[in-house]
């Protein structure tokens, strides 16, 4: 079956390419402070900052907090482990609900942490998307962080522009951060933000804010893909709803996400059948799990954020899901 792999519209393609050919274009126009405003008013956060990935602006946010780090213990991003190590944070990992924090999660991580919470200052990182399977319960975690004065940071790479706002909204989270390289929702191919409301948190990492610069054409970029992230959106979740709908083993199948992990002990063989069936031009929306980016159990992840809006017909819909049928 052939479906398109997520690209850059082709207006932001065309706005990228004038800079790059013609860069006094960018003395012309603040592409900066353009694509800042435009992700200002997407998180509701006052304080922002561009850099050249979404990896730069977590090294950012981390090293300008003071404490330990918790993460959920799988559904979140390697990239917390991998930055909290080198910048000699402490990590604590909090067990999930197969990478849900919900109520039941938190109230038991405060019995079993009570005096870590107490004389520490503690941040949680977490992405707005379990595994990009499940949606967090952010509002409910949100308001446990304050009770707890806990910090919280939403890595909302897959979900800035959220039709609903209930992620990526800094009414919630006190740091929102995100990638906009491929394949994300703000698909530029580069390139990532921070926003916030704290006044030093920038103030804390200048030199690395320095060292993570990035350039005219990606903040040309941002600013011009952020016209048709929320439309994309949308359209991935309505088609991942619609696909967890019509299978069965699927883990999460009532929450909204931007994948389907199907849960079954022959996993390895069933993404390898997968694979074969999908061309997207040698790209792939195969995932196999146990995976700490998806989920820790025996499982495939089909990464419908990683098809192209276009290719999101109710026809190729109902033919991944009999494929789908068909190899499990």
């Amino acid at each position: 079956m052939k479906l398109l792999y997520k690209q850059t519209s082709d207006e932001t393609k065309e706005a990228m390419a004038k800079i790059a050919k013609n860069p006094e274009i960018a003395n012309e126009n603040d592409y900066e402070k353009e694509a800042k405003s435009k992700i200002l008013a997407k998180t509701s956060h006052k304080n922002c900052e561009i850099a050249n990935s979404g990896n730069a602006a977590i090294m950012v946010a981390m090293n300008a907090i003071e404490g330990p780090i918790l993460i959920p213990d799988q559904g979140a991003w390697h990239g917390f482990k991998q930055i909290a190590k080198f910048l000699n944070k402490e990590l604590i990992q909090i067990k999930t609900d197969l990478g849900i924090i919900n109520e039941e999660v938190l109230d038991k991580f405060s019995k079993e942490n009570t005096q870590t919470i107490a004389k520490n200052k503690v941040s949680m990182f977490l992405t707005s998307f379990a595994g990009y399977t499940a949606e967090q319960p952010i509002k409910e975690i949100a308001n446990w962080c304050r009770q707890n004065n806990i910090l919280l940071v939403e890595d909302a790479s897959g979900a800035i522009t959220d039709p609903e706002k209930k992620l990526a909204n800094g009414k919630n989270s006190d740091i929102i951060i995100a990638s906009t390289s491929s394949p994300k929702v703000i698909n530029v191919g580069d390139g990532g933000f921070i926003t916030t409301n704290i006044d030093n948190i920038f103030e804390k990492s200048k030199t690395l804010l320095k060292i993570a610069k990035t350039n005219n054409i990606t903040k040309c970029g941002i600013s011009t893909e952020l016209n048709f992230a929320e439309v994309n959106l949308k359209k991935t979740l309505e088609a991942t709803k619609y696909i967890k709908n019509n299978l069965d083993n699927v883990i999460h199948q009532d929450k909204r996400g931007t994948n389907v992990i199907i849960k079954t002990d022959e996993a390895h063989s069933l993404a390898k059948n997968l694979r074969d069936e999908f061309d997207l031009g040698g790209k792939s929306i195969i995932t196999k799990c146990p995976n700490y980016n998806r989920l820790k159990i025996k499982g495939v992840a089909i990464e419908i954020k990683n098809i192209s809006a276009e290719s999101l017909t109710k026809e190729n819909l109902d033919e991944i899901i009999n494929i789908i049928k068909e190899k499990q």
